[in-house]
């Protein structure tokens, strides 16, 4: 059976989107595949000749989940907006840890989502150096088309030093190979005191660093040092952490919520998807 697509849910999303995005052809440069007369369509309500496909990939473009969610302001989520939120103020550059599950990149999304001027990368292993710059691009709403490498990384440069406070966020920092992890020296030497930015990541990157500090491999000791030669640690979601989440959706049971802190483990996917599991039930 198709899920129902919720048009007008996905019109007030994209809405958002595009202020944070700062224009209608930004919000269209940051969607792949995506031009700025579709978005137009959408908005103005002229549906008929939109595919479902392409309500489907701007949906998931900008965020726009199909499961209605509560967001829960658990620890970790307040760490991450009151770190995000000095970074941007204050152009600080950081790396912050947490295991996986714990809420890290939720409560990064909501805060790019309600701020201007942020950009979020979900780093990815099999990223070249021009993969990095274009998808840093491609979410500052930037075209990249027939520019070097080069080309696309003196326009990122120039485009963040003129933005007022601009923040970077790299989600799983950790995955991109060492060949990528120079570019973040460049950014940061030729932004350092204009723009923030932040790295999220689990706390294999701490690791990483040690071992490659021990073995001397180039690059390490300049970023570890722009770092601050720190990583921050998070805090792991508790019991306190579940029973909000759960409770912000709806799940009061005490009894169920126990059961759902002991079998998720601290792990807030796992949480989620046991609350609509519970969801369905009392449906």
């Amino acid at each position: 059976m198709t899920q129902r697509i919720d048009k007008n849910g996905i019109v007030e999303a994209l809405r958002a989107y595009t202020e944070q995005k700062g224009g209608q052809n930004k919000a269209a440069n940051s969607i792949k595949g995506v031009s700025s007369a579709t978005l137009s369509q959408m908005a103005a309500g002229n549906w008929e000749h939109i595919s479902d496909e392409m309500w489907r990939k701007v949906a998931k473009a900008i965020g726009y989940g199909t499961k209605a969610w509560n967001t829960a302001e658990t620890a970790t989520y307040q760490q991450v907006h009151a770190l995000l939120q000095a970074a941007q103020e204050e152009a600080r550059v950081m790396s912050l840890t947490a295991p996986a599950g714990s809420g890290k990149t939720y409560a990064a999304k909501e805060y790019e989502a309600g701020h201007r001027n942020v950009y979020r990368l979900m780093c990815d292993e099999f990223w070249s150096k021009n993969d990095f710059v274009e998808e840093l691009l491609r979410a500052m709403g930037e075209k990249a088309d027939g520019l070097t490498k080069r080309e696309r990384l003196a326009l990122a440069c120039r485009v963040l030093g003129m933005k007022d406070r601009p923040l970077l966020i790299f989600d799983e920092f950790d995955k991109l190979g060492d060949n990528v992890w120079s570019f973040f020296i460049t950014l940061y030497n030729r932004l350092e005191d204009q723009c923030g930015m932040v790295l999220l990541s689990t706390d294999y990157i701490e690791k990483r660093f040690r071992m490659g500090l021990k073995y001397q491999r180039k690059g390490y000791p300049e970023i570890w040092s722009r770092l601050g030669s720190r990583c921050v640690e998070l805090d792991r979601a508790d019991y306190d952490d579940v029973k909000a989440v759960c409770e912000a959706n709806g799940l009061t049971d005490e009894a169920v919520i126990e059961d759902i802190a002991r079998s998720a483990e601290g792990d807030l996917r796992r949480v989620r998807q046991l609350v609509f599991a519970n969801s369905r039930k009392a449906r």
